[in-house]
């Protein structure tokens, strides 16, 4: 089940007694615990039915009483147990998930692990309540996730700036709601956000960004990438060079996949590069200017000098010098 089941579920008035949220991504459970905080009760019946708890600080038995309780002038109350992976003695709570109160709403966040499905207390869990699983967003559903959160907003984006604003936040979907909710009230809902409302709301360069050393990559053009490595060397907090190396890695990586593929169309490549059309012509223009030996070679200049920005096999070269003298290797080809 996904969160945004359980949420329309809760909409309709239909609960379990039991709600146990696990897994590695913080974001969708957050998500549903705060609309379980904020939402299922109004105010005046969450004054006397609603109870948090905390992992760390919390006891089992406490919880257990808290559980049992009956409302009070209301059909239900509800109760919290946040960061329960803190929690000592969780597997006390089974006496009461045997036998839960269909007048309680029990909801737990378990972040960053997973309880053993062969254990009594998972399995009295699935029995009794509903279990979510929140996983980590893989990167190739990153665009399409962004671009669905942007349309639930009432907003639209050209290709270019969901690229640029993908690039810039990354896997991070907290600090990505963020950025767009920071849109959102800044630009009109009848306008499409652009580069330029990327680059004036979220503060990232149009010209200077990953996505436009990839292109200047893809094209050869050498003045253009030392360019954009000298906007970076200036401003090495907005990019750093431990961004710029794995989305480098990520895309010449991509390319070599091309490669092995006997379609080399832009059509077969659109799946590949999210549907976006500016990646799909940067990568026909990087199969055009480099052989699978060079993107090959690429590819282990680019572990080499991950290596040298952690100071392996480095006698004090700057990050910037690094990218200056990889963006040669690359262009012109040498080892």
């Amino acid at each position: 089940m996904s969160t945004l089941s359980i949420i329309a579920n809760w909409k309709k008035n239909i609960y379990k007694p039991l709600y146990w949220l696990e897994g590695d991504e913080d974001f969708f459970i957050d998500e549903v615990m705060d609309y379980a905080e904020k939402k299922i009760l109004s105010q005046a019946d969450a004054e006397f039915n609603f109870t948090t708890f905390y992992g760390k600080d919390a006891n089992w038995a406490d919880i257990i009483n808290a559980c049992r309780r009956y409302p009070m002038f209301a059909e239900r109350q509800v109760v919290l147990l946040k960061e329960a992976q803190q929690m000592k003695d969780i597997d006390k709570l089974e006496a009461y998930i045997e036998r839960p109160l269909l007048s309680t709403v029990f909801v737990v966040s378990y972040k960053g692990k997973t309880l053993d499905g062969r254990g009594k207390l998972s399995k009295l869990i699935k029995k009794h309540g509903e279990v979510f699983l929140s996983k980590k967003i893989y990167e190739n559903q990153l665009p399409a996730w962004t671009n669905g959160y942007i349309q639930s907003k009432g907003f639209q984006i050209n290709p270019k700036a969901l690229t640029l604003l993908v690039d810039h936040v990354g896997n991070d979907l907290s600090r990505m709601t963020n950025e767009i909710d920071k849109l959102s009230m800044n630009v009109g809902k009848d306008k499409i956000i652009t580069v330029d409302d990327i680059e004036k709301y979220i503060g990232v360069s149009k010209e200077y960004n990953i996505f436009e050393l990839q292109h200047a990559f893809s094209k050869k053009d050498q003045a253009k990438a030392i360019r954009i490595i000298q906007y970076f060397e200036a401003n090495p907090k907005a990019v750093p060079i431990q961004l710029v190396l794995p989305s480098l890695y990520g895309y010449f990586t991509k390319i070599m996949a091309i490669y092995q593929m006997p379609d080399k169309s832009e059509r077969a490549l659109r799946p590949l590069f999210y549907n976006n059309p500016f990646l799909v012509e940067q990568a026909m223009d990087t199969i055009r200017n480099y052989s699978y030996s060079e993107t090959e070679q690429i590819i282990i200049l680019l572990h080499h000098y991950n290596l040298k920005s952690i100071g392996i096999n480095n006698h004090g070269t700057s990050h910037g010098s690094l990218m200056k003298e990889l963006s040669y290797k690359i262009i012109r080809g040498s080892k």
